[in-house]
């Protein structure tokens, strides 16, 4: 096949790989969900953003679509002239880091216990309430602290605007993981190389700036008389008065995610390091990625601002980061850059299950027997997290072949949950 013929080919099957819905007073909803049907729910959600009046060309709908909290989860919502602070969600940021090591299989100890605990000790997870908080700094190390510098001085300019969130867990949560579906691995890619990869965002500061902002346009909205079919779609127009400072601050919670992942990943390198005897060097293969953002982007002839709720930036040859479930496959990609999706992928399996489906539908036994080949936990309060809680991996890669390409499949060894 010739050069020419071969684009041909391409563009037929991107053209053929999503679904179209269309509804009266929407804008198209282009769905990658061949194989991965999108819940009444999560589809009547997307139908009410895709109905708000400036959105640009269309929604594009991840193959791990999900119904969320404010806009849907797996969603990617690119807007004009104003911004949906609750697409973006709460957990700001929220996103992968992944490192390839030179560390083999054969250079992990038999008993992955140690390694688990080791990097239990040396990144705070999980929350304690009504008494010092296991999951956040009570003394912050030096690359907390170094961190913080960088970003101290633009979180009081957020402040001097929104004072009340001074009183938020900042420096004391930069280098932590949190609760949920957040979590540390030990992985082993094709060739059994060791990779360490987790999954966190802005922690407690994040969240009270989103839901700041969130509060701001439901009051705005208020104000202004505007109904919505969804409370949780209100906006903040450009110019308006809360706009320009939730982009400022929005971005700068991004920049605290970015960060917290790259000081966590460094502790549990040097955690590694004790445990295993063997020097070895990271860094080779890095990547860290936003999958809960907005982004400033230029796509079919505007600048626009583009919302990914649960979506990873797939530009051509840009690295992402797939993970699957506990026990589950997990992949590093790359970007095809393709124009219909506004260059994005999955940001994950998605769930099938909510945290409250799965407590009463998974038995204990049954997430036992999913990550018996996984140093984990194995306990009653990560039942949500098990592998029966979210879509198959493998039909969500399918579902988006023309988005991304893989580079690496990784099968986790140890996993470390909040």
């Amino acid at each position: 096949m010739n050069e020419s013929n071969a684009i041909r080919a391409r563009r037929r099957i991107v053209s053929t790989q999503y679904q179209v819905i269309n509804e009266p007073g929407a804008v198209p909803i282009k769905a990658w969900t061949h194989g991965v049907p999108i819940e009444d729910a999560a589809r009547q959600q997307l139908i009410n953003i895709a109905r708000l009046p400036f959105i640009h060309r269309w929604v594009a709908v991840m193959p791990d679509v999900h119904l969320g909290k404010g806009a849907t989860v797996g969603s990617v919502v690119p807007t004009v002239g104003a911004i949906v602070p609750a697409a973006v969600g709460v957990d700001i940021g929220c996103g992968m880091i992944a490192t390839r090591t030179t560390l083999t299989a054969t250079d992990l100890p038999d008993n992955l216990a140690g390694l688990r605990s080791a990097i239990e000790r040396a990144v705070p997870h999980g929350r304690t309430v009504g008494k010092r908080d296991k999951g956040a700094w009570e003394t912050p190390p030096g690359a907390a602290i170094d961190g913080w510098s960088q970003l101290e001085q633009d979180f009081r300019r957020i402040i001097d605007k929104q004072p009340k969130l001074a009183r938020t867990n900042n420096l004391n949560h930069l280098g932590t993981l949190g609760t949920g579906n957040h979590f540390v691995e030990v992985c082993l890619d094709e060739e059994d190389r060791v990779w360490f990869m987790l999954h966190s965002g802005s922690r407690g500061v994040g969240n009270a700036i989103g839901t700041r902002y969130v509060e701001l346009a439901k009051e705005d909205m208020r104000r202004w008389m505007i109904n919505l079919p969804d409370q949780d779609l209100a906006y903040l127009p450009e110019g308006s008065e809360h706009f320009d400072d939730y982009v400022f601050a929005v971005e700068w919670a991004q920049r605290f995610a970015r960060t917290n992942r790259a000081i966590m990943m460094s502790h549990v390198i040097d955690a590694v390091a004790k445990i295993i005897p063997k020097p070895f060097d990271a860094w080779a293969e890095a990547v860290n990625c936003h999958h809960n953002y907005v982004n400033r982007e230029y796509h079919y002839g505007k600048n626009v601002l583009v919302t990914r709720k649960g979506a990873v930036s797939a530009k051509a040859g840009e690295l992402g980061i797939i993970p699957g479930s506990m026990g589950a496959k997990s992949f590093i990609v790359r970007g095809l850059g393709n124009d219909e999706s506004f260059h994005s992928c999955s940001h994950g399996a998605g769930r099938v299950m909510s945290r409250t489906e799965a407590r009463k539908r998974i038995t204990l036994d049954e997430h036992k027997h999913a990550t018996a080949h996984v140093e984990c936990r194995k306990d009653s309060e990560v039942i949500d997290e098990s592998p029966a809680a979210y879509k198959s991996i493998e039909a969500v890669m399918e579902a988006q072949k023309d988005l991304v390409e893989i580079v690496h499949t990784l099968r986790q060894v140890v996993c470390v949950k909040g």
